[in-house]
């Protein structure tokens, strides 16, 4: 049993808060593995694309991303291809993907704190169920949005208003936690606030200036900042 599962956490909050997390690159270190897995999947289908340019991209989903990469108006038949082979490569990592630093920790303080754990991830299926395992903090999530529970991915505000529907919160008794410009866009669109970590590889002026209200290094210091951070401000308001 979780600590949802008799929703006894929730019912002791009056007006319940939620804490929205991405999970590649916030939650668990993938950012530079999805990087690497679709260079080669491009190098196999013979496109050239700078691992920079790629990196930058994570956190999309795969159509805005080979949008981003290969442009608008390429040939869409071999989407399909490269999408399958990425997630092909990727899956190569299933058993040994490395959980970042508090991670857990930080997921069990808020929920202990009674806020609601949701995760808004362009993870789907067997991927998601890796990056949970390598979490192993299952007891503190609520619920999990992936790319199949919405219309648009990242940075549209899809993923971030499904998983406040989740958990039932408005955007104003929430926080969105990301790692790219991309997470802080989507949560700027949603009308959520964005604390941003640079575990993804992102440099903080450049979630700063995408409107991120926080940054902090990795998920173990927001922890131990969490009190001063906009989570117990928050709580304090």
């Amino acid at each position: 049993m979780t600590a949802y599962d008799d929703m006894t956490t929730a019912a002791r909050s009056p007006h319940p808060r939620a804490a929205v997390f991405d999970v590649d690159g916030t939650l668990v270190d993938t950012n530079y593995l999805h990087a690497v897995c679709w260079w080669e999947a491009f190098h196999q289908q013979g496109h050239r694309v700078a691992m920079t340019d790629i990196h930058h991209t994570v956190g999309m989903g795969s159509g805005r991303l080979l949008d981003r990469l290969l442009g608008e108006d390429r040939d869409h038949e071999g989407d399909d291809a490269l999408d399958a082979a990425h997630k092909s490569l990727y899956a190569t990592y299933f058993d040994r993907l490395p959980v970042l630093d508090g991670a857990a920790d930080l997921l069990r303080a808020l929920a202990d704190r009674d806020w609601r754990i949701v995760l808004a991830t362009s993870a789907q299926g067997s991927e998601l169920e890796a990056l949970r395992r390598a979490i192993g903090a299952d007891d503190a999530i609520r619920d999990a949005t992936s790319a199949d529970d919405v219309d648009a991915s990242k940075p549209a505000p899809d993923p971030v208003r499904q998983a406040l529907e989740d958990a039932d919160v408005p955007p104003e008794r929430a926080l969105f936690v990301g790692d790219t410009v991309w997470d802080v866009e989507a949560a700027r669109r949603a009308e959520v606030g964005c604390v941003a970590l640079l575990s993804g590889g992102i440099g903080r002026a450049e979630l700063e200036e995408a409107g991120a209200i926080a940054v902090y290094r990795d998920p173990a210091a927001l922890l131990a900042d969490l009190d001063a951070s906009p989570f117990g401000r928050m709580e304090r308001a």
